[in-house]
């Protein structure tokens, strides 16, 4: 039995490591970033959570850098940070998940930020190690998988750009067994594998192959003009949570592909072909329900956003305040009371509005939001009764307001 840390241990890859890790008999810890943080934590303090660790498995990556936890702090300067921690606490082994292309001069700042991490063991390593190079990894629970999955599941799957570029996607079952072999392996590790499928494809028929696994009859491709998808790729960048940014744009449009001999050798058998591995998870309708979700959330979440930010400017103005007034007076409210009640709401519809834009804690602006619908409703049980019982329904309509609410919120829990 082997003592094994994995850091990045709680996301997609890292779990599937841990799984398979644990599985093998080994003693495996995969604490949070919060109990292992690579831009936040010294040397030294990094050094004493590694001590006793026989193997150190560098899981941790993003493809979109936030304020303080950039690709370059966790890629780059947390790599060397993590490569002198080893040496400092006498770690015999570390493997290193970095990615297929990476280099200092790449052309995507992913890649050029990993490839700094590779330099970085390569320089200062003094011990065991083995940089493991991935393509896109597909399985259950990954962000490309979810991802294509999305596009897959639509009526009519976009073609990203020409649709040509040429991955060769791995399933993270192959990559899981691969570290397990690499940990029980006599001897030096081998310093380099890119770990790639058998066979090369290009984003259609990654598309194509995962709506086949969802049960989806085929389809023919919607071509989306490419600066259409330029666009939504900033404004992905710039809501920090949409589904694809330029980084992983540039990614796909480039292709990248490599000869999966020597992984096959490392691995001992060929890699599965992607189509195989899929089938040996069969996809479920929580899986087909997910992939059709993940491109409404977003829609709901900003609809409701919008709907609370026009109303709010509405009140504030943009609707005549001398019919709002009257509508107040008509539930008791009147003079300086009227004005805080009406003001007072429009700021506040305003504030939730612009904090769910934001996704800011949505599940908690959510509750605020039905519980000012709430007090709004028994406010207005004083209204005339026309207003309840009006064609338009202009109060009857909180009702599926408030369940798509609470959609929202259990799609942002």
């Amino acid at each position: 039995m082997t003592a094994i840390l994995i850091i990045g241990g709680c996301g997609f890859i890292g779990r599937h490591l841990h799984a398979a890790l644990a599985a093998a008999g080994h003693r495996v810890t995969a604490p949070g970033r919060t109990g292992f943080d690579l831009v936040r934590d010294d040397e030294a303090t990094l050094a004493a959570k590694l001590a006793g660790q026989a193997v150190v498995i560098n899981a941790a990556g993003l493809v979109q850098g936030r304020a303080g936890n950039s690709m370059e702090a966790v890629h780059a300067e947390g790599t060397e940070r993590l490569v002198r921690a080893c040496r400092m606490a006498g770690v015999p082994r570390l493997i290193h998940l970095s990615a297929l292309g990476a280099a200092p001069n790449g052309p995507t700042r992913y890649q050029r930020t990993k490839g700094r991490g590779e330099a970085a063991l390569e320089a200062g390593a003094g011990m065991d190690w083995c940089v493991l190079r991935p393509s896109v990894v597909i399985g259950r629970g990954g962000a490309s998988t979810t991802l294509f999955s999305a596009l897959a599941a639509l009526p009519l799957p976009p073609r990203i750009g020409p649709g040509g570029g040429t991955i060769q996607p791995v399933h993270v079952d192959d990559l899981a067994a691969l570290v397990v072999r690499l940990v029980s392996l006599d001897g030096p590790l081998p310093r380099r594998i890119d770990v790639v499928g058998p066979e090369p494809m290009t984003t259609n028929a990654l598309t194509m192959t995962l709506r086949t696994w969802l049960g989806l009859p085929p389809r023919r491709f919607l071509p989306v003009p490419e600066p259409l998808i330029r666009a939504a790729a900033i404004v992905g960048e710039r809501l920090r949570n949409g589904p694809i940014n330029r980084e992983t744009l540039a990614m796909l449009k480039a292709g990248n592909t490599a000869d999966a001999t020597p992984l096959a050798a490392a691995l001992g058998r060929a890699p599965q072909s992607l189509p195989g591995a899929l089938a040996r998870h069969p996809a479920s309708d929580a899986d087909r329900l997910h992939a059709r979700l993940y491109v409404l959330g977003p829609v709901l979440r900003w609809s409701l956003a919008l709907l609370w930010i026009l109303t709010g400017l509405l009140s504030f103005g943009l609707h005549p305040l001398a019919d709002s007034h009257r509508l107040l007076a008509s539930v008791g409210l009147q003079g300086p009371l009227a004005d805080l009640a009406l003001f007072g709401g429009a700021g506040l519809d305003l504030i939730l509005g612009l904090l769910l834009l934001a996704r800011w804690r949505p599940v908690a602006v959510g509750g605020a939001m039905l519980a000012s619908m709430a007090a709004f409703t028994i406010i207005a049980t004083g209204l005339p009764l026309d207003h309840w019982t009006h064609p338009f329904a202009p109060l009857l309509k909180n009702l599926p307001i408030a369940a798509a609410t609470l959609a929202m919120m259990a799609m942002e829990a």
